[in-house]
Order: C-alpha cells, then structure tokens, then sequence
C-alpha cells in the first residue's frame, strides 16, 4: 500500500446507502428482473482511474498489467502461438457498415498493445494523461486498489452510486434520452461501428460531461467498469424480502461454458464509448455484462471503492 505522501488520494464521496430497484425489466435480458436492494454507506471515487493515477502506481510498484506479461501456454491448450504474446484486444472499427452480429469486424487481439501503448506499438498516453486507463484486467485492477487502500465496487454499490438518487430511472439523468443539444455522456453519436461524430469514437478526459446526482462523473459511458461481483443470474432479490449488499454469482458459476477456455468472468458496469443505440444502449445504470477477468481491452477500466 502506498503512503500518502507517495501520491494524492483519490477523491472519494460519501454515500450514506439505502433501498433501489436493481435492474430493468425494460431492456436486455441480463438485467431483469427488477428488483429492491438495500447497500450499506460506502465511499466511491468520484472519477476512474486515469492514466496519470495508474503511472504513478506503475513506477512507484514496478508493476507489469497482464497485457504487458506472455500468456501461459498451459492456460490457454490449442491457442495459436502468435495469440500467447503480450497484448491485448484493441476497438479497430470497420471500413463501412458490416453485419453486427460479428464483432471479430471491429475488434483484434493486438500485440504489443496495453495500457502505455493503448492502440499498439507506436501510439502513446502522453496527451491523455486524463483520460481513464484502460487495457485493466480484473487483477491489475485490484491490484491498484490495495495499493490505495481502497477496493472495487461491488455491482449493487456500483448502481446505486450510478442511479445519482434517481431511484429506477433510465438514464442516469432521468428517463428521457439525451437531446441533440445537449449532450450527458460520452458514447458512441454516429453510424457504429466505422464511423463516429466529430468528438466521439474514442476515450474522453475523465469529467467532460456533466456528474450525476452525487457528484461522479461518467457513471454513463466512456469505459466500463469492474465490479468485485462474478457474473451470474440477477435474480437475487426476487423473492419475498429485500437483500443487504447482495453479491453475485460464485466463481464456478460465472464461467461460460460456451467459451473454448475456462475463464471466470466478472460484472462490469456503465457502457463504454463504444455503446451504440443500433446494437449496445447498455450507457444506463441497469445495464451489465461479464468481462473474462484475464482480459483488458480498449473500453474498460474501473473506480474505486472504500468501506
């Protein structure tokens, strides 16, 4: 853990906690059912870790991300020689519309790339000292919080601080979808996935857009966001009483068993500037998915948490 004169805490806001509605009925199957939860307070960073947060955490530890370290082979049986580098997997678009039911068109396993090098060999974070970090797996993650003193949200935590006090609302600013003029979180405005609106496409400066109702900021968009919770069914408020501090699935249960390897998956939360209305409107408190924690790519990152 580091001291404080080592490097400036991370700027937290109190939430006394209390009841919500987890969840949405409304929206991707993943979410539902709907239902009341009840968190205790807790401390949540008002911001993700930036890229200027995480370097100081690299040079003071001399910490090495997972996609900067070779992949046991022992790990991964069968995989291709040339996918066992470090890397990681980098948003490279598409050159015109393409069917989005195949996200192999947009996407690449990148060597070399990782959270210095965030497009690949050759490009730099030197003019995004700001901008949230990214290529985090799930143990770098953590690994930054313990040096801070702090922990990852856990999924309930995580919305509830999301919901800015807007119990069940879509958005994180109300139920009406953001208007033409008057733009609330950075996610992708134009025709995904090859062709973004001038100041979009990519990560943005943490803070850009306006903070929800207890002051965070890009609880909506920009990167996803680990959790502490393993990815499972969100059904664990649907009986007859109210859960405290629900948490998810276990790690056993949080493994796809479509996938060719193994690997447990986390929740993650918020959408990403990858979020598009025509294929992931996942920009909203409900919305979650399963991140493999072995995996970081060019849209997820984290915040802190504490108590």
């Amino acid at each position: 853990m580091r001291s404080a004169a080592t490097s400036p805490a991370q700027d937290f806001v109190h939430l006394d906690g209390g009841e919500y509605v987890m969840g949405s009925d409304h929206h991707y199957p993943e979410e539902a059912p709907a239902h009341r939860v009840r968190v205790g307070a807790f401390d949540i960073a008002r911001t993700t870790v930036t890229n200027e947060d995480f370097a100081r955490f690299a040079i003071a530890t001399k910490y090495k991300t997972v996609a900067e370290r070779p992949l046991d082979p022992d790990a991964y049986p069968g995989a291709p020689p040339e996918n066992l580098v470090a890397g990681s997997m980098v948003f490279t678009g598409a050159p015109g519309p393409v069917d989005l039911r195949h996200l192999s068109q947009w996407w690449a396993w990148t060597p070399g790339a990782n959270w210095r090098r965030p497009f690949g060999p050759g490009s730099s974070i030197v003019d995004m000292p700001r901008h949230p970090v990214v290529h985090v797996a799930y143990e770098d993650a953590l690994a930054y919080a313990e040096w801070e003193g702090a922990r990852l949200p856990t999924e309930a935590e995580w919305e509830f601080a999301a919901r800015g006090g807007l119990d069940a609302a879509t958005f994180t600013w109300g139920d009406e979808p953001e208007g033409r003029t008057d733009r609330k979180a950075n996610y992708w405005h134009g025709d995904f996935p090859w062709r973004a609106e001038r100041g979009y496409g990519s990560t943005a400066p943490v803070g850009t857009y306006p903070h929800n109702g207890y002051g965070l900021y890009d609880t909506a968009g920009n990167v996803w966001e680990w959790t502490s919770d393993w990815y499972g069914g969100h059904d664990d408020g649907a009986g007859c009483c109210i859960p405290d501090d629900p948490r998810g699935a276990s790690e056993e249960g949080s493994i796809d068993p479509g996938q060719p390897f193994a690997v447990p998956r986390r929740v993650v939360k918020g959408g990403s500037w990858l979020c598009a209305d025509s294929y992931c409107l996942r920009y909203r408190p409900a919305a979650r998915r399963p991140q493999q924690v072995d995996t970081g790519m060019s849209h997820v990152g984290f915040r802190l948490a504490r108590g």
